[in-house]
């Protein structure tokens, strides 16, 4: 009885320290998920000009060329990356979404007026529809109705309606959305980055003022956001998650400020500000696997068609 006992408790004894040991050593899934496993830039091809940033399925990401309007597709984690849409003399990958719905990715076209949409598997040109009259395509944002993308230059939104089941419409297909209200352009670059609210509005900013506006997707009615804090002028790329906006500042600073919206996201303050060492003028982001990634537009660069570029993994605290 006594050896019984013994034994019994040995074997208790046993399974506790090994249960200790494997509460204390991660498992592989757990440490790979783990931020530390990715690396801190991501490069890009050399001489890109990149701008738009897209996040994919999982670790995915996509990012286009102002050079040539060349897209490459890579993964965030290993670093690695193949060219998805190969480049064109005269055309241009400015901002980008991906719909995982749909499987496509939207670029806006810059000064071409043009707005692409992509199979994000394959590549294969899915539609192409050109606005006369547009000034710079700067950023787009996809809703279940449609596509809307800013201009920079022309104070409209550039929108691609969707049929059911998102059906692209034809190529004279895209419409035009004037935007009145407290918007007013003025010199420089105006409405530039571009998202939508969990509401149904959207929220551009207006690079030339820092100014925040919320805008009606049906009528193009906009409302300026009060927003406390520190000034958002030359905010370029906006990145939202919840109530929480991140503006990215593509002219000015290697940073992007971080801007807590009320839940009406009529208003909101500018609660911080995020950035990292290896940031070189970025223009937009995304956010995936617990981090902010930007992108280095490098505009200060002297030799851009030489230049390297990166996408840089930004910790949140």
């Amino acid at each position: 009885m006594k050896r019984t006992l013994r034994s019994a408790a040995l074997a208790t004894a046993a399974t506790t320290a090994v249960s200790a040991l494997l509460l204390a050593a991660p498992t592989a899934a757990t440490a790979a998920d783990r931020p530390t496993c990715f690396p801190g830039t991501v490069s890009l091809p050399t001489g890109s000009l990149p701008e738009g940033i897209a996040a994919g399925r999982g670790t995915t990401y996509y990012a286009g060329s102002r050079a040539d309007g060349s897209i490459v597709r890579g993964d965030l984690r290993t670093g690695r990356r193949t060219v998805l849409v190969p480049g064109v003399a005269g055309r241009v990958a400015v901002g980008m979404v991906y719909d995982a719905r749909t499987d496509r990715l939207w670029v806006a076209g810059g000064a071409t007026g043009a707005v692409t949409a992509y199979d994000g598997t394959t590549g294969e040109e899915l539609g192409r529809w050109t606005v006369p009259g547009s000034g710079f395509l700067n950023d787009v944002e996809i809703t279940r109705g449609a596509a809307y993308v800013t201009d920079s230059s022309v104070q409209r939104l550039v929108v691609v309606p969707l049929g059911r089941h998102g059906k692209l419409p034809a190529a004279d297909g895209a419409t035009t959305l004037p935007l009145t209200g407290d918007l007013v352009y003025g010199a420089g670059f105006n409405a530039n980055g571009i998202r939508a609210l969990s509401g149904g509005a959207l929220v551009v900013t207006q690079s030339s003022t820092g100014d925040l506006y919320r805008v009606d997707p049906r009528t193009g009615v906009t409302d300026r956001i009060e927003v406390a804090g520190r000034d958002l002028t030359a905010g370029d790329g906006l990145v939202l998650r919840g109530r929480t906006l991140y503006v990215v500042y593509g002219f000015s600073t290697d940073s992007a400020a971080v801007v807590r919206l009320a839940p009406d996201g009529r208003s909101g303050r500018v609660v911080g500000e995020v950035g990292d060492p290896d940031l070189d003028r970025p223009t937009t982001g995304i956010l995936s696997a617990g981090a902010l990634y930007l992108v280095n537009g490098r505009f200060e660069n002297p030799s851009p068609a030489t230049a390297d570029y990166q996408v840089v993994r930004v910790d949140l605290r």
